[in-house]
């Protein structure tokens, strides 16, 4: 008899949602993924000068506030008819891709890593190194005084779970590390975006700041500890981790979902934005390896299991978000996006194979690793090289443009300003956790309809109007997972970095709930 399990709540992420799986004979047959706050950003929108725009979207989220910032920008400055400055393009880049350089590692070490380590292995460290000594006894004083807040709680150590007191204990140590390298890249956004978190030196138009030369100077300091941290630590962590302890995990692909990747491409690296360090495309499940072009007319977003207004599948420019609590057969406050009416997978697993990444598609091949939970920490790590050189290159341009005797660069399209009368925009960018879309229409001056597709509504969305679950659904069916203690649960759902947090409990085939986990 099948049994429901509903984790209330998963630790670890960002945001609210509940997550309800159905378990027969240890393998999940079923899967709803919740989100159940609604925050209505949207709707605050309306009415308001398409300039405010980036500041109000910026605080749809903590982390990611710089990637809607600049894609509001960029989706008003579409509107406008504006042309972006090339100083002012390296800057944006510069603000954001800062801010990837502190999202992954945090990913890594402070939301995932602990579904692996068995953190009470540090008490077998018999090692003598000071600053690992130091970890183990920090780590056992908090034990002993009842304090092991973030570690614990959590669930119980599986066959996957690593117990080498080596391992974890240095992990441990790279955890604590990572904390201060969050710091840093975070002051490096500062530098350039005027403060974190919720950057203002982004407008419509371009950017607000003329970079001294000693701002430039403390920006590359913090680059270089930040980059010898991520290429000396946290990819070989990765690595090491995913071809060695998990690799049984990689190679069964455990958490795969739907096949189906997209990407829209982000961050211009030419003047007319045409060339992006990531590649815009859509991979079918149907037709696996294939990259398609993207036709950003084919994206549709279904409300068929939210709690909205029920209406056909519309193009976000067409959409609206009308709630309606008494919906028969919603569960979700995330619509359902789709592209070509498939459920597609967002982030850095998809933007690595749209690209064809040959470092990535090169480790997978030699260790027999399919694509699920464990290729989405490769792919972070990979991007995360692709990263680290970029953000010396737009650096570098920008210093030597900023250094020009013959001229002062423009960093601001000041003719394009004021909004028009009439008019609409879009604008397809990636942030760290996947592909991110703003459309907005405006009308008299201001905002009519604005609608924002982020990379969680995508992996979190519920079944569409077909009844196809979303991307993080379909990577849940099929699991195995032990009802009590569903590590592997969590372990699939962190995998995609979702922007909320989960709730889930445990319900009998009846109905009624037995245990709140």
């Amino acid at each position: 008899m099948a049994k429901r399990v509903v984790i209330d709540p998963v630790t670890r992420v960002e945001g609210h949602l509940r997550v309800e799986v159905e378990i027969e004979k240890g393998i999940v047959t079923n899967a709803w993924a919740q989100g159940t706050m609604f925050r209505g950003i949207e709707q605050i929108l309306q009415g308001r000068d398409p300039r405010d725009a980036v500041y109000i979207t910026e605080r749809v989220c903590g982390v990611c506030m710089a990637s809607h910032g600049w894609t509001s920008a960029m989706a008003v400055e579409d509107a406008h008819g504006a042309d972006v400055p090339r100083a002012a393009q390296l800057i944006r880049n510069l603000i954001a891709g800062s801010l990837w350089l502190h999202d992954h590692p945090l990913h890594f070490y402070h939301l995932s890593a602990l579904d692996y380590l068995d953190v009470l292995a540090v008490d077998h460290y018999k090692g003598s190194a000071p600053e690992l000594l130091a970890v183990k006894n920090k780590i056992l004083s908090l034990v002993k005084a009842g304090d092991t807040a973030p570690l614990t709680p959590r669930y119980q150590p599986d066959s996957y779970s690593i117990n080498d007191p080596e391992i974890v204990i240095t992990a441990l140590a790279h955890y604590l590390e990572a904390l201060k390298i969050q710091g840093k890249a975070k002051k490096m956004s500062a530098i350039l975006g005027g403060k974190q978190p919720h950057q203002s030196s982004i407008v419509v138009g371009g950017v607000t700041i003329y970079p001294r030369k000693e701002q430039l100077d403390a920006f590359r300091t913090l680059l270089n500890e930040v980059v010898s941290f991520a290429e000396l630590v946290y990819v070989p962590d990765v690595v090491s981790f995913c071809t060695g302890p998990l690799l049984g995990l990689g190679k069964a692909g455990v958490g795969a979902g739907s096949g189906s990747y997209i990407a829209y491409g982000g961050f211009p690296m030419d003047d007319s934005g045409t060339e992006t360090l990531f590649k815009g495309g859509f991979i079918s499940g149907k037709a696996p390896g294939v990259v398609e072009e993207l036709d950003m007319s084919k994206i549709t977003e279904s409300v068929a299991s939210a709690w909205y207004k029920e209406g056909e599948p519309a193009n976000p420019w067409d959409g609206d978000t009308v709630i309606d609590f008494d919906k028969k057969g919603a569960y979700s406050f995330i619509k359902s996006p789709r592209y070509m009416g498939e459920a597609a997978e967002v982030g850095p697993l998809a933007r690595m194979m749209v690209m064809q990444h040959s470092g990535l598609l090169d480790l997978m091949s030699r260790y027999g690793i399919k694509p699920g939970a464990v290729a989405r920490h490769l792919a972070r790590a990979q991007e995360t090289l692709l990263m680290t050189s970029s953000m010396y290159r737009w650096l570098n341009d920008l210093e030597e443009l900023l250094g020009r005797k013959d001229s002062r660069p423009a960093i601001h399209d000041s003719s394009h300003w004021e909004p028009p009368a009439q008019g609409q925009g879009v604008a397809l960018n990636e942030a760290p956790r996947g592909s991110l879309g703003h459309w907005l229409k405006i009308d008299n001056n201001v905002i009519s309809n604005y609608q924002m597709v982020v990379p969680t509504t995508w992996n979190i969305s519920p079944r569409d109007e077909k009844n196809i679950p979303g991307p993080v659904e379909q990577a849940l069916i099929g699991l195995p997972v032990d009802p009590d203690n569903p590590v592997n649960v969590v372990r699939v759902i962190r995998s995609f970095d979702p922007c909320l947090a989960c709730a889930v409990h445990l319900i009998d085939a009846d109905g009624e709930k037995i245990v709140r986990l």
